[in-house]
C-alpha cells in the first residue's frame, strides 16, 4: 500500500497543475496527502478486521470522517456523511486506487503449488469496490489493478513448494510485463497498446476506471524502476494524484520501494496514517 500513498503524494500538486514530462523533483514541500492514501489506509483497516463488507463500510466512512478534507468526490463524500450503507452504482476511479492492500493478501505460494488463482485477496478487492462502486466497470478497474500487483509479486518474487524447492522461477521484468499486460488486456477488456508518447498529447483529467487504470498500468508496463514509473504516470496529466497511486501500487510490487523514498514520504503523513502502515506491516 505504500507504493500507492507515495503515488498520491507525489501527485497530489499535479492534479490541477498538470505537467507534461517526468524532468521534475519528486517530493516538493507544498505535497501532502490527500482522499487516495486516506482510502487506502482505510481499506488495510477493514482487512485487518473480517475483511467483509461491514467492514469496508465502517472504515471507509470512519476514515472519511477522520479527514473529511482530503479531496473526495461529492457523491462519496456525501455517502461518508450519510447513514446510508447502500453502493451508489459508482465507476469513478476511487475503487481501483483504494484497493492495494487486497492484492497482498493474494496468496503466490497457493499458486506456485496448484496452478491456481488465489481467490481471498481477489474476493476482498471486490467486495472493497462493491460497498460503493458497484456499476461493472468500478468493479473491474479494481480487480485489474490487483491482478497487476498480485502478477507483479508472483513473477518478480519466485515461489516454491512447502520444502522450499522451486517451483517459478523468477520471471524478468520484460518478461512478467509481458505476463501482466496480456492477461489484463485479455481478462479485463483494457487495451494496453498504447505508449506514454501516443497518450500524453491528448490525455486530460479524467475520474473513470475506465480512462485511468489502463493509463497507470501502461505507465507502469514502460517503467525500469519504482521512480521512473511514478514519473510517468505524473507526466500523463490527468487525476494525476489517483493516477500515479494505482502506478505506484503496482510498481511496488514489482520493485519494491526505496528506502529514502520510504522514509521522505512518511515526513507527510501525520502519526495516525504511519501507525497504520506500521500495523499493516505487522498484519502482512
Amino acid at each position: 500500500m505504500l507504493g500507492a500513498i507515495i503515488g498520491d503524494v507525489v501527485g497530489s500538486v499535479y492534479e490541477w497543475n498538470n505537467i507534461k514530462t517526468k524532468d521534475f523533483p519528486l517530493f516538493r514541500d507544498d505535497c501532502f496527502f490527500t482522499d487516495d492514501s486516506v482510502m487506502t489506509v482505510a481499506t488495510a483497516d477493514a482487512l485487518m478486521h473480517a475483511g467483509e463488507a461491514d467492514d469496508f463500510i465502517d472504515a471507509y466512512k470512519k476514515w472519511g470522517r477522520l479527514y473529511p478534507d482530503a479531496g473526495y468526490g461529492l457523491r462519496f463524500s456525501s455517502w461518508i456523511h450519510s447513514d446510508d450503507r447502500s453502493p451508489y452504482n459508482s465507476w469513478g476511479n476511487g475503487s481501483a486506487m483504494r484497493v492495494s492492500p487486497c492484492a497482498w493478501l493474494m496468496d503466490c505460494g497457493f499458486t506456485a503449488r496448484t496452478g491456481m488463482w488465489p481467490v481471498n485477496g481477489r474476493n476482498r478487492a471486490k467486495l472493497s469496490a462493491e460497498v460503493t462502486h458497484n456499476h461493472p466497470e468500478g468493479v473491474k478497474g479494481a480487480l485489474a489493478v490487483a491482478d497487476a500487483i498480485f502478477m507483479c509479486r508472483f513473477y518478480a518474487g519466485g515461489y516454491g513448494d512447502d520444502m522450499g524447492n522451486p517451483i517459478n522461477e523468477r520471471f524478468s521484468l520484460e518478461q512478467f510485463k509481458l505476463q501482466i499486460k496480456e492477461y489484463i488486456e485479455r481478462e479485463h477488456g483494457y487495451d494496453l497498446s498504447k505508449t506514454l508518447d501516443e497518450i500524453r498529447p491528448t490525455y486530460r483529467f479524467n475520474e473513470s476506471c475506465q480512462d485511468t487504470v489502463p493509463q497507470a498500468i501502461i505507465a507502469f508496463l514502460e517503467s525500469v524502476d519504482f521512480e521512473d514509473a511514478i514519473r510517468n504516470a505524473i507526466s500523463l496529466g490527468g487525476d494525476s494524484d489517483t493516477l500515479t497511486a494505482i502506478t505506484g501500487s503496482i510498481a511496488e510490487a514489482a520493485f519494491g520501494v526505496p528506502d529514502e523514498i520510504k522514509t521522505k514520504v512518511l515526513t507527510f503523513l501525520d502519526e495516525r496514517l504511519i501507525d497504520m502502515i506500521e500495523q499493516w506491516e505487522e498484519f502482512q
